[in-house]
């Protein structure tokens, strides 16, 4: 039912770039807000990015902002993350997330928010980013 599936991570040198994947169960998509978040050994949960599926508004954490850009493919239930300018900073695993509270992409706030839920929220299996110096 809440199934996400993510590809695309890797070990880039700084200044490179990678592109994620994620492709969501039709029940997952239909949630209609999808994201991302990062979290590296030791830290907490860092919401990345996040997209209301209905108009295709985007919301981005401070960190990432004018380096990544979350898109939108309805016609193949997949959301992705074009990751530019890397930094040793975003080494990370990152998740796909689709939280399931009404709204979830309501505003930005929210959106950032529910993307880090650890209940409310269907995640993929995680894949892995590393960015050397």
């Amino acid at each position: 039912q809440g199934r996400l599936v993510e590809s695309g991570g890797g070990s880039v040198q700084a200044g490179g770039s990678l592109r994620l994947s994620c492709t969501a169960s039709d029940y997952t998509y239909n949630l209609n807000c999808l994201g991302w978040f990062r979290q590296a050994p030791g830290k907490e949960r860092e919401a990345v990015a996040a997209i209301y599926i209905g108009d295709g508004a985007t919301f981005y954490s401070e960190p990432v902002k004018g380096r990544f850009t979350i898109s939108q493919d309805n016609a193949k239930n997949t959301i992705y993350l074009q990751m530019n300018s890397l930094r040793p900073e975003d080494t990370a695993m990152y998740y796909c997330s689709a939280p399931s509270l009404p709204r979830a992409c309501a505003t930005e706030f929210q959106a950032l928010s529910a993307v880090t839920r650890y209940d409310h929220n269907y995640l993929g299996q995680g894949t892995q980013v590393t960015v050397s110096s």
